[in-house]
This record gives C-alpha cells, structure tokens and sequence, in this order.
C-alpha cells in the first residue's frame, strides 16, 4: 500500500471460507465478508447472515458508503453446468433459486463498482472476463466468469492448457497435470493436493476448498481495480 493512505475497504458477499477475500487482501484491501454459513475458517472478520439482506441493510443505513468495491458470488446451482447438464438429464437435483438477478440490483443500487463471479454454465451474467488456473500457473483449471459493473478491466487472453485434468472419466483414468476441484471419488486429489492446486491453505474442509475461487483470480482483480482507480497498491 503506498504510505499514508488507507487501504480501502471490499464487501465480500456469499463469501464462503475466503478464496476471493484472500486474492483481495493480497491486492491491498481490508475485507468484511457475509455468508448465511458458519464459516470458522474464514480469515477475515464476516457478519453471518442473509447475504442480499444485509446489502439492502448497508445501503438503506448509508453504511454502503465505508466501502470501495464489492465482490458477490451467489450460490451458482440455478445455472451451473452441472445442474443443467448431467442433473437435468438424469432427473437429479432439484429446484434452485436465480439469486444473480437480485444481486445484480442491489449492486447497482449501490453505486458502488463491482464483480458478480459465476462458473460456466447457463448463469444469466456477462463474461466480461473469464480467468482460468493456467493463467496463474496452478494446478486447477477452473474457469470462473466475472460480470463488471461501474469500471472497466482489460480482457486476458486464455492461455492454452497443458494437458487433461486427471481423474476417470467414463471408466477409464486419465493423468495430466490439473486436479478436478470438485466432488469426491474417481481420481479426485486428496486434501492436501487440493489445498496445493488452488493455492490455498487456511482452510482444510474439502467442500470449502471445492467451492472456493483460488485467491489469484481476485488478486488479479484486485490489483487491476486499485491501479487504474489509484486508490493505492498492496506493499
């Protein structure tokens, strides 16, 4: 952070155990997170609660104002590929809540700049970007899309993988050199390959570690917001 100035202040909602929140405190922020979960490992203070609820509150206190950019990640099984791919097809799963559209309207509510992230799949947001762990040389692919509200950031170019995720798909087991962040059984890495793929090590909880964005994206996010609104760097 350059001296004498504050580091701003980010809004982490639907925040899980902190894969976004730790990518932003690495670009400098201070980062107050809110999940309807009890999140023990998250590593930053959060007020446990209904996500959307406590953004309507913030905005119609005025407290909205402490803040200087906000991430959201609501839950993605209304869109996800898995739900409507495989679970539709097999009759899996049930019924699952749009919570993009209203996320989106509070954020603009706001006034604030913000991302909503979602992973591929049928979520109705815009790819303004599309990061993916090869880009940040990690052991995951995970591609994550970002919608952009209220500034702008230059597209990244996706970089050719290297190879397959590792893991059996129909019967059959495949080596390559990322490991399949999500589910349990068929190849699928332990833990700690989890933790060491996705470059994260304060949580050891295999769901936390599954759904989590890897810190580099948002730190990438992060540092990208910050220089070009020159509101300070992480030291």
């Amino acid at each position: 952070m350059r001296r004498g100035r504050l580091r701003p202040r980010l809004l982490d909602l639907f925040s899980c155990a902190g894969g976004a929140a730790v990518g932003y405190a690495r670009a400098g922020f201070v980062v107050d997170g809110v999940d309807i979960a009890d999140r023990p490992n998250y590593p930053f203070p959060y007020h446990r609660g209904d996500a959307l609820e406590r953004l309507a509150a913030l905005v119609l206190s005025g407290d909205i104002e402490r803040y200087a950019f906000v991430h959201a990640s609501p839950p993605c099984q209304h869109g996800c590929a898995l739900t409507v791919g495989t679970n539709a097809s097999q009759g899996w799963g049930g019924t699952h809540e749009d919570l993009v559209t209203p996320t989106r309207d509070l954020l603009d509510k706001t006034g604030l700049p913000y991302v909503i992230e979602q992973p591929n799949g049928r979520a109705e947001i815009r790819k303004d970007l599309t990061l993916c762990g090869e880009m940040f040389g990690l052991g995951v692919i995970r591609h994550r899309n970002f919608e952009v509200g209220g500034w702008t950031i230059e597209r990244p170019a996706h970089v050719p993988h290297r190879g397959r995720v590792r893991g059996y798909r129909h019967g059959r087991f495949y080596d390559g050199p990322y490991v399949a962040a999500y589910g349990n059984g068929g190849g699928k890495p332990s833990v700690p390959e989890l933790q060491v793929a996705m470059g994260i090590t304060w949580t050891n909880v295999r769901e936390e570690l599954t759904e989590a964005i890897p810190p580099a994206y948002t730190e990438w996010i992060g540092r990208g917001f910050l220089t070009a609104n020159a509101l300070g760097v992480a030291a």
